[in-house]
């Protein structure tokens, strides 16, 4: 299905995310680093990164602004992965461009519903790639 880079420094919440994400299909990277997950998603260029904004190093909000620069990550879908308070999260995602906010715990009975939500609302919003053709 989709390729995901989990960037998460919670071995448990991070193990659990790829758990649930590859069990739907999905290939799945973790990373544990702002500057781990910032080099692996400009190298691999993923549909979807799901990005723990407590970091050990960068900040989320900096991996998040540092991706949403490059060209090559203008169709990546962009996912806050926080345990901060929703209004915060909501406000922050909003000013860094990300495409949703998923809260921790993570709910495991809604969780990947979640994940492919926001990559098919994505899908439907990227402009068609180079040399793919419109039926307009």
């Amino acid at each position: 299905m989709a390729h995901i880079i989990v960037i998460e420094d919670n071995v448990q919440s991070g193990r659990l995310a790829v758990k649930l994400l590859r069990r739907a299909g999905h290939e799945v990277t973790l990373t544990t680093t702002g500057e781990e997950g910032l080099t692996s998603s400009l190298s691999a260029q993923p549909d979807l990164v799901l990005i723990d904004m407590g970091l050990p190093d960068l900040d989320g909000q900096t991996v998040m602004a540092l991706l949403r620069q490059q060209p090559q990550m203008a169709n990546t879908a962009l996912i806050a992965f926080t345990a901060w308070p929703e209004k915060s999260a909501q406000d922050m995602a909003t000013a860094y461009g990300c495409d949703g906010v998923i809260f921790k715990p993570i709910d495991t009975r809604v969780f990947v519903q979640q994940v492919d939500s926001i990559l098919r609302s994505r899908s439907k919003a990227s402009p068609p790639s180079p040399g793919e053709e419109s039926n307009s």
